[in-house]
């Protein structure tokens, strides 16, 4: 077994009377790409926010490579974990190339610097943004916003990725490659955390899927031990057919219309 990145225990979140997350237990491994799946008001975003540590959970413990998550000080939390939020905006006009050097900012005055130019533009290729790279950000669309700032967060070159609904504002293209790089970078021994909504696509890429509901996490494993017929149609409400897809065997969740 690989080791824990996240080693999260019994953990509660709450805002006034609101019981967001109650009781969640679960352990984030390097070398895996983890999804967090469940229908709109799960805990999926709550949680990932407890994750990156700008919000506090209010029971229970979260360790970050066997420490409690609150030691950390923020320069060295923003060198061991990436995050990516559901909102990508940026105030002023900063061109789409600055938005990425942005993520080099936990390295300044490291001997890491001197890497900057060459992960800056790696990272723009990967996202698919270097020909935006002069353009200003507010000037692009949607999703030329979401794939530079995921150029963003492969910039800060930190061994955990946390991605909340990277694919929103995609196409179908690019929908699969965020995905291609999110298993990669797991594949390279990073622990990567996605959000999604869609099941066929975590069902295709993710090694491990907890999937959320009223708070908790009602299961957790492999894509085709998590994501049956009578669950998914029970959490979600809806019936649905869950095929395998005939060149890999992972498993297609479709709505039965």
């Amino acid at each position: 077994m690989s080791r824990a990145a996240f080693a999260v225990h019994g953990v509660g979140y709450a805002v006034g009377d609101a019981r967001i997350l109650e009781d969640v237990t679960l352990r984030i491994r390097y070398g895996r790409l983890l999804a967090l799946v469940g229908p709109n008001g799960a805990g999926k975003s709550s949680l990932l926010g407890v994750l990156t540590g700008d919000r506090r959970a209010t029971a229970g413990r979260v360790l970050l490579d066997d420490r409690p998550l609150a030691d950390w000080a923020p320069r060295r939390l923003s060198r061991m974990r990436a995050v990516l939020t559901q909102s990508n905006q940026v105030a002023f006009s900063f061109t789409a190339r600055e938005v990425v050097e942005m993520g080099r900012a936990p390295w300044i005055g490291t001997d890491r610097a001197g890497a900057d130019a060459a992960i800056i533009a790696l990272s723009l290729a990967q996202a698919d943004v270097a020909r935006l790279a002069g353009r200003t950000y507010p000037s692009l669309s949607g999703g030329e916003k979401a794939r530079v700032s995921l150029a963003r967060v492969l910039a800060q070159d930190t061994p955990i990725v946390l991605l909340d609904e990277p694919t929103a504002a995609l196409d179908l293209r690019h929908q699969e490659d965020v995905l291609r790089i999110a298993r990669d970078l797991a594949r390279a021994g990073r622990a990567v955390v996605v959000v999604l909504h869609d099941l066929s696509l975590a069902g295709a890429y993710a090694d491990d899927i907890a999937m959320m509901h009223h708070g908790r996490i009602v299961a957790h494993g492999s894509p085709e031990a998590v994501l049956t017929e009578q669950r998914v149609a029970a959490v979600y409400d809806t019936p649905v057919r869950v095929l395998r897809d005939p060149d890999t065997g992972r498993p297609i969740v479709l709505p039965r219309r």
